[in-house]
């Protein structure tokens, strides 16, 4: 959603964070603020009025009817960020309890013997990008040694090489993923040559 707003407008992000512009004037002396009348506004006024429902409009077509029934009563579109992002990530208490859960799953992390290169990476993006979306974000260079270390022993002597031949620090998932792949397919047809009986 915030990437979707950013493109149509980066302004109209700012009046979901900020909340909605309320044109005001100076009257008397001395000067006091004062709304301004509906009829007063200025061209200015008007367009960031229009941000406003701008805003309020793509967050509301985005959502579906359940959601909808939930926000109807809000009038500005940070009440209505607020309202569904409490619904999705629940309240600060909820979100750092679910990171700290996320946290134990990556922390306790393995590749299964039995589990593919792509199964293990799976589920290891799909923890990170959890952890992401409540605002948990881990530096590139420690997601790749982390997948280095989750391998079972069998995979040992990839992972050496691939510590001494590569720069950890600039090493990105994607390519080690790949080479991780590609090395498990030379296996798979290096044990497929081998006759039934003498696999150790």
């Amino acid at each position: 959603m915030h990437d979707f707003i950013m493109a149509e407008d980066s302004e109209l992000w700012d009046v979901i964070c900020d909340g909605p512009f309320v044109p005001t004037k100076k009257v008397g002396d001395p000067a006091v603020t004062v709304l301004k009348t509906r009829k007063a506004f200025n061209d200015v006024d008007r367009k960031v009025i229009e941000k406003k429902f701008s805003a309020k409009k793509i967050l509301v077509c985005g959502i579906g009817p359940d959601e909808y029934n939930m926000i109807f009563a809000y009038q500005s579109a940070k009440e209505i960020w607020e309202a569904l992002q409490t619904a999705h990530e629940g309240t600060t208490q909820v979100k750092q309890s679910k990171i700290d859960m996320l946290t134990i799953e990556y922390e306790l992390f393995r590749m299964k013997d039995d589990k593919s290169i792509q199964d293990m990476h799976t589920r290891f993006t799909s923890i990170i990008n959890e952890m992401h979306s409540l605002g948990e974000i881990l530096p590139r260079n420690k997601l790749v040694r982390k997948i280095l270390s989750v391998l079972p022993s069998s995979w040992e002597s990839k992972v050496n090489a691939i510590t001494e031949a590569k720069d950890l620090q600039e090493l990105t998932m994607d390519e080690l993923v790949g080479n991780l792949k590609t090395y498990e397919m030379k296996k798979k047809k290096d044990n497929e040559r081998i006759p039934r009986g003498r696999r150790t």
